[in-house]
């Protein structure tokens, strides 16, 4: 009878909640915020209190994880309206009332300074996980089309800051949704095939459209720079080019095996810009070289091959679409960023996730694992 009324210990205590964690997709975050710490270490060791922040950052998107991840699939989606129409919200008043730094109006004063563009990278595809979640087993094309406006307003309105790397990760968020939740191939393919063309011509004719008082429809000017700059970085290697040649040089200058850690030339003599943020990854290249690469490379891979298993397996069309959809930002944000600095893509302002420096985004990827972790957890719990 005694041990009836014995009580559970801590570790009793404690347990349920970490039953269901999904193992492999918890190794492979591991093993980036690890590559993250030690490359900041090497990176920011000159920039005062920055290896520290990045510890702090990656403290607290933990336990934003550890919190999400505590909430069922069902609850998350009643979040999903409210917290799109706050979204919304955010960036109207960011259009009306926002800060201004360097040319762009992305950042608003609420007693601290936010950036609301970050919170539509969740709450997009929790809408519109949502609205075909609502309406499964009876979908028409107009449902497709009320999809597309409700993604449509927010990227508008963050491409209007401008802020092009956060609109290119919201509107891959809620396309990834779209996509998932069965938009014709007819539909799909048409804007893939103008906008091949749409490359081949501006790469065919890229010494006229980027002659000095050319100016192109619908592009900022400096949108119009950096892809001119990315078509022929050496037009202004001081200027406009610096960045993506200090990008190739530093990643090719770390050969097979890297310079060594702390032993980066292009990176403590300052020549790779930003290199705690955007341009982490040629810091990264530079001291651990090709061999480096491969590895960060093929983290990347498991993580997003894992949450799109999570995707597959999940119990709901509402946990299929919001699992998919987040892990294609995990892709989004890799692929933009290795393809920024490797010089294949234009520079746009998208951190390599769990590597660059920045609290907001930090915050933002640990949401985004912890509804991983959830949806996880949910069909695990079915399954028992």
């Amino acid at each position: 009878m005694a041990a009836v009324f014995d009580k559970p210990s801590f570790f009793q205590r404690v347990s349920p909640l970490f039953e269901g964690f999904d193992g492999p997709l918890a190794f492979a975050v591991f093993l980036l915020t690890s590559a993250g710490l030690l490359i900041m270490y090497s990176s920011g060791y000159d920039h005062g209190s920055r290896f520290a922040d990045h510890g702090r950052n990656m403290l607290i998107a933990g336990a934003i994880m550890f919190v999400v991840a505590q909430i069922p699939p069902q609850r998350l989606m009643t979040f999903a309206v409210p917290l799109y129409m706050f979204g919304v919200a955010l960036l109207v008043a960011v259009a009306i009332f926002g800060i201004t730094k360097k040319g762009a109006r992305r950042w608003l004063n609420v007693g601290i300074v936010i950036q609301p563009s970050e919170i539509l990278k969740i709450a997009m595809p929790l809408m519109l996980a949502w609205w075909f979640q609502k309406r499964e087993g009876q979908l028409r094309p107009l449902d497709f089309l009320v999809a597309g406006a409700l993604l449509i307003a927010p990227v508008g309105l963050i491409m209007k800051q401008p802020d092009l790397g956060t609109a290119l990760l919201v509107l891959t968020a809620g396309v990834a949704v779209i996509f998932f939740a069965g938009l014709s191939w007819k539909l799909i393919v048409p804007p893939v095939v103008l906008g091949l063309i749409g490359i081949f011509l501006v790469v065919w004719f890229e010494p006229r459209l980027c002659a000095d008082g050319m100016r192109w429809p619908i592009l900022h000017d400096y949108q119009q720079q950096r892809i001119c700059t990315l078509l022929d970085p050496s037009r202004d290697p001081l200027g406009k080019g610096f960045h993506i040649i200090q990008g190739m040089i530093g990643i090719g200058s770390g050969g097979v095996f890297g310079k060594g850690f702390m032993a980066g030339t292009q990176t403590h003599l300052e020549f790779i810009p930003e290199r705690t943020t955007d341009f982490i990854f040629a810091a990264f290249s530079e001291e651990f070289g090709l061999a480096g690469n491969l590895l960060l490379i093929a983290a990347f891979t498991f993580l997003i091959l894992r949450g799109l298993a999570i995707a597959m397996e999940a119990p709901t069309l509402f946990s299929r679409l919001l699992a998919g959809a987040v892990t294609m930002i995990f892709f989004t944000y890799a692929f933009v960023n290795m393809g920024m600095v490797s010089g294949i893509l234009p520079v746009v302002g998208v951190p390599l996730p769990f590597i660059s420096y920045g609290g907001t985004a930090m915050v933002t990827l640990g949401l985004a694992v912890g509804i991983l972790m959830s949806i996880a957890k949910a069909k695990r719990l079915v399954q028992s």
